[in-house]
């Protein structure tokens, strides 16, 4: 794909600048929060009515994706992103499998990886169905889930999936059923693994730490922001299934846990069987 972030990532990784200060509307904003959630609705609300009118394109989003990541660093966020030639130096579409902590890393992975991939997301449908995302959601052909029926999940993505892969479509699935700030190998499914053996492409594994966006009580999209905590994206080698899969599964959990715990996040420990 042609570049359209126009050099923003240009390395294999990405670092905020350390001396880099919050927006001075933020630092007069006395309400982060509030201030956070205007400036993140004004760019959902410009490309929802794009999206409606059919006009809502890679360009747009890879650009939207990335007025997001400079709208949290004035914030206040940090963002440490490695691994980015394992996506360049990838040929043909892959599945992106990643643990799913926040918000935060659906608005930030198209910057990053629609530069180089044609990608869409797996997704639940209660995401397409809300007022804010369903535009955009929708305008990006995503693989639509109902997380209540796994056998019927399983033959959506099976299906859809492949489809996607096909044409040359790359899938980011978050195995977790919701986003949670510890991560817990157990509730890791391996539908990820099994759509890429299917397809026979390759899986890039993706360790994130994102609870710099926390989730909130009312809306669970805008909760509150901790410029303490750094957030962590990291891609990994491409790997290829062989046979069964057990051993990329866990190889994939064993890769966002030894990352997470470097970066001082949480892992659920489970006593061996």
């Amino acid at each position: 794909m042609e570049n359209k972030t126009e050099g923003f990532y240009q390395s294999n990784e990405y670092h905020t600048d350390s001396n880099k200060k919050a927006s001075i509307f933020h630092r007069l904003t006395p309400n982060t929060r509030i201030y956070f959630a205007t400036k993140l609705l004004r760019i959902v609300n410009r490309g929802s009515r794009k999206a409606k009118h059919g006009k809502y394109d890679y360009p747009q989003w890879i650009n939207d994706s990335v007025q997001a990541i400079h709208l949290i660093e004035n914030c206040g966020g940090k963002f440490h992103i490695s691994g980015i030639n394992h996506i360049s130096e990838t040929s043909g579409p892959v599945v992106f499998i990643s643990n799913h902590m926040s918000t935060l890393e659906t608005f930030v992975f198209p910057g990053i990886i629609a530069q180089f991939k044609k990608v869409t997301f797996v997704v639940k449908d209660s995401l397409v169905k809300h007022p804010l995302f369903g535009p955009l959601l929708r305008a990006r052909e995503p693989i639509v889930v109902g997380r209540t029926d796994s056998r019927a999940d399983f033959n959506i993505v099976m299906t859809e999936g492949l489809q996607h892969l096909n044409q040359g479509t790359s899938v980011v699935i978050f195995p977790q059923s919701t986003r949670m700030p510890t991560f817990d190998p157990k509730l890791f499914n391996t539908l990820g693994v099994k759509l890429a053996k299917s397809g026979n492409v390759s899986i890039i594994p993706v360790a994130i730490k994102t609870d710099f966006w926390g989730n909130g009580k009312v809306v669970k999209e805008f909760g509150p922001l901790d410029p303490k905590k750094p957030i962590y994206i990291e891609f990994g080698k491409a790997i290829q299934v062989k046979g069964n899969g057990k051993d990329e599964h866990q190889y994939i959990i064993d890769y966002i846990s030894e990352h997470l715990k470097q970066w001082g996040g949480s892992v659920q420990e489970h006593a061996a069987e």
